[in-house]
């Protein structure tokens, strides 16, 4: 039977995300300004226990060859089950039962206890989800241990055999550079332990989440990647996993050389805290914001050379109780349209700031129900406005 992931549309084109439409402007998809805090109340989360690896011979990147023969056998065969999102209409019988729906995708083994990461979308709304390790033949009934759609990230539990059990290892995603070799492991279109290599594209992208928040520092790959590879891992030449495959720039449901990644940073921290207590809570600011920069200052008159532009603020949010206020003129610098005549934020915390994603990164180091102090420049003035975060809602329209 030929398994196939959904597609849908992310602010950078189609993604696997199970019939999911989602869509905003790229500069608007920080509207994470709304902001997604990998921060959790609750008692800390353990550490993955997914080893090291060590190649052969330090100094010299592994061959393709090799990244596979060391990294195939933690990677997983993921195919979950559950109702159809609709139910069928008839003119005469009315109502119909659901048909059963059907999806697939990759995902790795993250320690020896037999966690699974792979993609939230893989497994949203699963009634069954079953998991083939490897090149092993047996399937393995999972448990959905949690997700996180803001981060489009999920763990699963497979009680496997320990020898079946190959945790793959996981690097360091912030130690990427643009060029950098990477390999891609997963099973586009049922083909499983399908691998193909390239390199990272660009760092610090957006893209949309599942709940429609944004994921930020998303690494960008042109190792082609199609339906049945989310979840699945990228690695870099020391075969040690640096993102998450989640999402493609596509106008059809192929692959055209632009892939998307959660990073593995992210990924980890939100794969401990499911672990630990089955889900993840999100600080939430409630703007979304736009960049600043010196020729954008000049056209708007703005004593500042740097900052976040305030283009929108959420009704009822932090951002609004605090008195934030957003642009309400439309202004085109260079092509891009931006709102003019609101706050700009130049520091969180008494720490300056260059744009909206170290606004971002700000609040992500929070928790729900903390302060930050937000200084603003309003009409020329400098002003100090203290926010107390709210937990995120549960999709980006409230």
């Amino acid at each position: 039977m030929q398994h196939l992931s959904s597609f849908a549309r992310s602010p950078f084109g189609s993604a696997a995300m199970g019939g999911l439409l989602v869509g905003a402007f790229a500069w608007i998809a920080i509207a994470a300004g709304w902001i997604a805090s990998p921060e959790a109340e609750s008692a800390p989360a353990p550490a993955l226990a997914a080893p090291v690896s060590d190649p052969e011979q330090p100094g010299r990147g592994l061959s393709v060859n090799e990244i596979y023969d060391g990294a195939s056998g933690g990677v997983a065969f993921i195919e979950s089950t559950g109702a159809a999102p609709a139910e069928l209409q008839t003119p005469f019988e009315g109502p119909a039962p659901a048909p059963e729906q059907r999806s697939s995708g990759s995902g790795f083994v993250i320690d020896d206890e037999g966690h699974v990461m792979t993609n939230a979308h893989v497994v949203d709304g699963a009634e069954q989800i079953e998991v083939t390790l490897g090149d092993d033949e047996e399937s393995y009934e999972a448990e959905l241990v949690g997700q996180d759609d803001s981060t489009d990230i999920a763990v699963l539990k497979v009680d496997a055999p320990a020898d079946e059990l190959e945790p793959v290892a996981l690097g360091d995603s912030g130690a990427l550079d643009v060029g950098d070799p990477v390999v891609a492991i997963g099973n586009p279109f049922g083909l499983d332990r399908t691998v193909t290599a390239g390199i990272v594209s660009a760092l610090q992208r957006q893209i949309s989440a599942p709940d429609g928040f944004t994921i930020s520092n998303v690494i960008q790959t042109d190792a082609p990647i199609n339906p049945g590879n989310s979840g699945g891992p990228l690695l870099d030449a020391s075969g040690e996993v640096i993102g998450v495959n989640s999402q493609i720039e596509s106008t059809s449901q192929g692959n055209v050389g632009i892939g998307f990644a959660v990073p593995i940073d992210t990924a980890r921290e939100i794969a401990q805290q499911l672990i630990a207590n089955g889900e993840v809570q999100h600080a939430f600011l409630g703007i979304s914001g736009a960049d600043l920069d010196p020729e954008i200052a000049d056209v708007l008159n703005l004593d500042a050379g740097s900052g976040a532009l305030v283009q929108s603020v959420v009704p009822d949010s932090p951002a609004a109780d605090a008195g934030i206020e957003a642009g309400d003129a439309a202004v085109t610098v260079d092509g891009q349209q931006i709102r003019a005549g609101g706050d700009v934020i130049v520091a969180v915390d008494g720490e300056p700031v260059t744009g909206i994603d170290e606004v971002i990164a700000a609040v992500d180091s929070h928790q729900p129900g903390d302060e930050v102090e937000l200084t603003l420049l309003r009409d020329g003035d400098e002003r100090t406005e203290t926010v107390t975060l709210d937990e995120r809602p549960a999709n980006a329209n409230g």
